[in-house]
């Protein structure tokens, strides 16, 4: 599979039934994980990623969609700059309800496979995509589909975990994602297999320069990448058209 291989998922449908329920079982603590295992910098990788796209969010007629929205940080930093439409969706129920709680039961939120989107073609100025790119079950497809909803013009903002460069940041990162995150992620979430997958999806995912090349055989135009945190994130962008 060219996507998210939790253990035991031999086919694209289970994997994604299982990242769907494990991201169901760590809801409740999902917000309080991230900044505790990122000593709260995850802020400023969103904050990061909202100014990439000023120049879109400055226009009233755009329409933005957060996609794998989670609990919806990312959706309401965006919603907070944004002139024009902003969306959340997420195919997690209990992600969604937690959004919700945060950003207002009328917020627009929607329960979605980010791989079958129910969007029409060209419809939408920008896509963002925190932390949820690499759990889907097929790569390729998830590309092919940001591309198809996305304007001429439009824009994808992946924001995802990367491999370090510097081989001593790497190896001294390795050993806190393989011995000190899925310790304390399972710890207070009560959900072990959860943050011994997470960590192990990051080391399988494409590298920076991997991922970019993957955009840019979808269809992307203009793709660039930019490392932060020594690199254990990287924000890639590309054009359609």
């Amino acid at each position: 599979m060219s996507g998210a291989t939790p253990r035991g998922a031999e086919t694209e449908q289970e994997a994604a039934a299982w990242v769907r329920d494990m991201f169901g079982r760590v809801a409740p603590r999902y917000d309080l994980l991230n900044h505790l295992l990122s000593f709260n910098i995850d802020k400023h990788w969103r904050s990061r990623t909202v100014r990439r796209l000023e120049a879109i969010l400055d226009r009233p007629d755009a329409q933005v969609l957060d996609l794998c929205c989670g609990t919806g940080d990312l959706m309401l930093a965006i919603r907070a700059h944004a002139k024009g439409k902003v969306f959340g969706s997420d195919f997690c129920h209990p992600m969604l309800i937690a959004a919700k709680q945060k950003a207002g039961a009328a917020s627009p939120f929607f329960e979605a496979d980010a791989l079958h989107l129910p969007l029409r073609d060209r419809s939408l100025d920008a896509i963002t995509v925190a932390f949820g790119f690499r759990n889907l079950a097929n790569y390729e497809n998830g590309l092919r589909e940001l591309k198809r909803v996305l304007k001429t013009g439009g824009v994808a903002a992946i924001l995802e975990f990367s491999q370090p460069p510097n081989p001593i940041f790497n190896a001294a990162y390795g050993f806190y994602s393989r011995n000190i995150l899925p310790r304390v992620g399972g710890l207070i979430s009560g959900a072990s297999d959860a943050y011994t997958y997470l960590p192990a999806s990051v080391r399988r995912f494409p590298d920076a320069p991997g991922l970019a090349a993957k955009m840019t055989d979808a269809g992307f135009t203009g793709v660039s990448f930019e490392r932060m945190t020594f690199g254990i994130v990287a924000l890639h962008t590309g054009r359609i058209g």
